[in-house]
């Protein structure tokens, strides 16, 4: 899920929001995304969180990619939180 921060949010602009099958995948996507992102000139600013905690968050500045296992999706419930931002795109 894409969400827009944009008059909202004052740190980010917008929110990836995806769900992993496993710890080893969510390790993968994070790193694969890192990676991605440094191809295309964006360094990330900071990395929170780790695979083995369920949920890994990429600070890429504008944009915010939180990587969660599917129970810490539902626990944490960024989309209830952030409920006022626009979703730009969900993709199933």
């Amino acid at each position: 899920m894409l969400l827009d921060l944009r008059g909202i949010s004052t740190f980010a602009d917008y929110f990836v929001i995806c769900t992993a099958m496993n710890a080893r995948h969510l390790q993968a996507l994070a790193e694969e995304l890192d990676n991605g992102m440094e191809r295309q000139g964006v360094r990330m600013l900071r990395r929170e969180g780790s695979a083995d905690s369920g949920w890994v968050l990429l600070d890429f500045g504008d944009i915010i990619v939180h990587l969660f296992e599917a129970a810490a999706r539902e626990h944490y419930g960024l989309e209830r939180l952030w409920r006022t931002a626009a979703p730009v795109l969900r993709v199933q």
